[in-house]
């Protein structure tokens, strides 16, 4: 597995080996010793899956208290992933990345806590799977929007955005500062 250098500090993106013939192809998406060697040392406690079409853009959302990591990975199709970091006392703090993660480099994103987490469908159609370090509780849901023109997320330019009408609603990462754990 390779390591993939990142701007914002905690972040890992990872390439895992792809082994492939006429037949298809073998690769291990988790492997505990492997991966905390590379800086994912997380007890992973639930795992999700989404399918979603072209254009679907999710985000940008993260858990409160206790907070919640998080391995993702697209399983079918292609995505832009998008991470803002919300760690008030990072050099960082309010800047983001993006990193493309498809079927074919099968990277990984490992998302600390601290962090709010989104991406945009650039597929046809795309599964992502992600590990979480903690159950999901709605009491504890956040997001920040994906259009704060101050955060200044630049998404895909040929997709046309869908979003629910909670990302839709979300409100801008200066409204929300100041009560953020992280």
């Amino acid at each position: 597995m390779q390591t993939i250098p990142t701007n914002l500090s905690g972040l890992r993106l990872l390439e895992p080996r792809v082994f492939g013939d006429h037949r298809g192809f073998f690769a291990e998406t988790y492997r505990a010793d492997t991966w905390t060697e590379a800086g994912v040392d997380v007890e992973f406690v639930q795992d999700n899956h989404s399918r979603s079409h072209r254009g679907t853009l999710r985000g940008m959302h993260f858990q409160t208290a206790p907070g919640q990591a998080k391995l993702v990975r697209c399983a079918r199709g292609a995505i832009v992933d998008v991470v803002v970091d919300l760690r008030r006392t990072s050099p960082t703090f309010g800047q983001w990345e993006a990193f493309e993660l498809n079927d074919e480099t099968m990277r990984q994103l490992f998302v600390p806590v601290g962090f709010a987490h989104g991406f945009c469908v650039t597929s046809e159609v795309a599964d992502v799977a992600y590990k979480c370090s903690s159950y999901y509780d709605g009491a504890t849901e956040a997001g920040i929007a994906y259009d704060d023109p101050e955060v200044g997320i630049v998404w895909p330019q040929d997709v046309e955005p869908i979003v629910s009408e909670r990302d839709a609603d979300a409100p801008r990462l200066s409204d929300v500062a100041a009560t953020l754990p992280f």
